[in-house]
């Protein structure tokens, strides 16, 4: 009853009215799309990485063998303190 008496919608009207529910729904459609994936993806920083084994203390030999790699002992101190860690404690001489 009220676009009687040529107070209608024109072309331009139901053109715009189609354009804003077609924006309305894909609006609505994306918004859920949106929240759907937000929801279901697992997140980046809830990943706890495995845990590293802790690294293990050079032994006396180690260090000493490190000691004349890097030149701070020659060959001959090298080998007289390696044989004294590999000897018998307990051994008196």
């Amino acid at each position: 009853m009220m676009f009687w008496y040529d107070h209608d919608v024109s072309g331009w009207g139901w053109f715009a009215m189609s354009a804003g529910m077609v924006l309305f729904w894909a609006l609505i459609i994306t918004a859920v799309v949106l929240l759907i994936r937000a929801l279901y993806t697992p997140h980046e920083h809830t990943h706890i990485p495995p845990p590293t084994a802790p690294t293990p203390t050079p032994t006396p030999e180690d260090i000493l063998r490190e000691r004349l790699a890097r030149g701070e002992i020659d060959e001959e101190e090298y080998r007289r303190r390696l044989s004294t860690l590999r000897a018998d404690p307990l051994k008196k001489t």
